[in-house]
């Protein structure tokens, strides 16, 4: 059970890292918001179901 903790852990790190970098980019492109929505909105869905997996596997080890 350790071991899906820590992979869901570096899941969210990863998600994290690369919102952080991706986010600013759709933003500063010359399309912007219209065409690369879909990218922020999956992304931000992968992050925001990575902590509720975060919360749940916590729960049960701990």
């Amino acid at each position: 059970m350790t071991f899906v903790f820590q992979l869901a852990v570096f899941a969210l790190i990863a998600t994290s890292s690369i919102l952080l970098i991706s986010v600013p980019v759709v933003f500063a492109s010359p399309d912007g918001w219209s065409s690369n929505n879909n990218v922020v909105f999956f992304g931000t869905s992968l992050w925001i179901g990575s902590v509720f997996l975060m919360g749940i596997l916590n729960s049960l080890i701990s």
